[in-house]
């Protein structure tokens, strides 16, 4: 998977992070920065993906594509597609023109739109990546570990960098009697969930 990024998917990565390094230096507002998952945790979610059981893959809060573009990946060998939310337009726009210049679109579903309000008819998760604005994890938490199939997957970023605003949700996990969960330490933590 990770030996054969075909090149048109290599150079929007590329560019992605370009950008998201920009924004990060030069004083982009909060709401306006790419926010990316460094890369390690790309191919982390990746390998999750394409582990995951038989199921919808899912991403909650797509920004520019960039994790999407991982997730595609395992999506690619497993004959999946992967659906993403993403509620800002000016964030939509960006993430089409990704899937478009990284070759993915047959295999990527953006919905434009709150997942929140859509997740009710997403059932048969096999795998989910959540990572949107942290107040609303706990709410994305709770509708999606009830859709997930028997040994889904639901991964949440962040977890050790926001983890005094995410506590109520990590604790929640941590002692779900409906999951297995541990927190990875890697990128910025990584909440990880198996719906039992």
């Amino acid at each position: 998977m990770f030996h054969d990024i075909p090149q048109t998917m290599l150079t929007r990565m590329h560019e992605l992070e370009q950008m998201d390094l920009r924004d990060r230096g030069d004083g982009t507002s909060r709401l306006k920065r790419l926010r990316q998952i460094p890369a390690e945790v790309g191919k982390f979610i990746a390998l999750l993906a394409a582990a995951a059981p038989d199921g919808r893959c899912i991403e909650i809060g797509t920004s520019a594509g960039y994790s999407t573009l991982w997730i595609a990946l395992a999506c690619r060998i497993t004959g999946r597609t992967v659906t993403t939310f993403e509620i800002l337009d000016e964030k939509a726009e960006l993430a089409r023109a990704t899937f478009e210049a990284a070759g993915v679109a047959d295999v990527v579903e953006l919905i434009h739109g709150d997942a929140l309000n859509l997740l009710a008819d997403c059932k048969g998760i096999g795998f989910c990546f959540l990572d949107a604005e942290k107040e609303l994890y706990d709410r994305c938490y709770e509708a999606v570990v009830p859709c997930l199939v028997k040994g889904g997957l639901l991964v949440a970023d962040n977890a050790t960098s926001h983890q005094a605003s995410l506590r109520p949700m990590l604790e929640r996990a941590l002692r779900d009697e409906r999951v297995d969960a541990i927190i990875v330490p890697i990128g910025h933590g990584e909440l990880m969930c198996r719906k039992r």
